[in-house]
């Protein structure tokens, strides 16, 4: 597979992309840069919006604005203005805390999961100690319920296309989880390992293609891996990036994998000339449709 820049800029910790169909724009942000981008395949350089706080998420809403995780929160963001109006912002969650994790489900729901914040004001890395993340879903109705807790690093939130069973992953303990899924309801019930792979650096953001495999991105590993619906790999992909973050399919049909990567924990003299860098590979299969928020 042949990875190419989508830009030319670089990325402290590119995150969170997401295909948004109906503008024909790619969504992503920079946790530690605070940014969150839109750009699309006629812009001459990408839209951005800055924040005061670390933000990891940002996905299209039926209101024709945006939704971000930022903070320990979830906001409306007028694209005109750049005003944030306060959408969810769970009580349960630790001061700690920031968000990691966030997308959205087939039905229009915004899954959104935490983490220690490990960035500091400076953007400096801060270890992460304790598993006090939780997993939030925000409903169209606009109801918050919480439904995992102890996590370390929140990850790969995606769904299987036939809407039966979610992903979730924690990175500091390096397992991938299955649950079944109930679509109509949204909830997420039997937990159970999906994929432990050792040697292949740790699980960070997933995609989902139409085939039910899921596309994985190995932080500090430099590759993806694709796993078959019984979480046998089928394939490694390689990329020229040490530290790929998440991954997305786009494009008019579905089949340009986009994969944000990062070069925040990596010294200058071990940083690479792609390490940063939003890529792009065209590929041999269809990727699964991301959704907007319909709340």
């Amino acid at each position: 597979m042949n990875f190419e820049p989508l830009l030319d800029e670089r990325f402290a910790l590119g995150e969170g992309p997401h295909w948004d169909a109906a503008r024909n724009e790619l969504l992503w942000v920079d946790i530690v840069g605070r940014r969150a981008f839109a750009y699309g395949p006629d812009d001459a350089a990408p839209r951005s919006w800055s924040f005061e706080e670390t933000v990891s998420a940002i996905v299209p809403r039926s209101n024709g604005h945006y939704l971000v995780a930022a903070g320990r929160g979830v906001y409306d963001l007028d694209p005109a203005d750049g005003q944030l109006t306060a959408v969810a912002e769970p009580a349960a969650e630790p001061p700690e805390n920031r968000t990691n994790e966030a997308r959205v489900d087939p039905r229009g729901r915004f899954w959104m999961a935490s983490m220690q914040q490990n960035i500091g004001p400076d953007g400096e890395n801060i270890p992460v100690r304790q598993s006090s993340g939780l997993l939030w879903c925000i409903d169209t109705d606009g109801s918050v319920r919480q439904v995992a807790s102890g996590v370390g690093i929140s990850n790969s939130l995606v769904w299987s296309p036939d809407e039966t069973r979610m992903y979730f992953a924690d990175t500091l303990q390096g397992v991938i989880w299955q649950y079944d899924w109930e679509a109509d309801t949204g909830a997420a019930r039997n937990r159970r390992v999906f994929a432990a792979t050792e040697g292949y650096g740790n699980p960070d953001g997933s995609a989902m293609d139409e085939d039910g495999c899921l596309w994985n991105a190995r932080w500090g590993a430099g590759c993806l891996i694709r796993y078959r619906p019984d979480g046998e790999i089928d394939r490694i992909v390689e990329v020229p990036a040490r530290c790929p973050s998440s991954c997305v399919f786009g494009g008019p049909d579905r089949k340009t994998l986009y994969v944000t990567t990062a070069h925040a924990e990596l010294t200058p003299s071990e940083r690479g000339p792609l390490d940063g860098v939003l890529l792009m590979a065209e590929t041999d299969v269809v990727g699964q449709a991301c959704t907007a928020f319909k709340g």
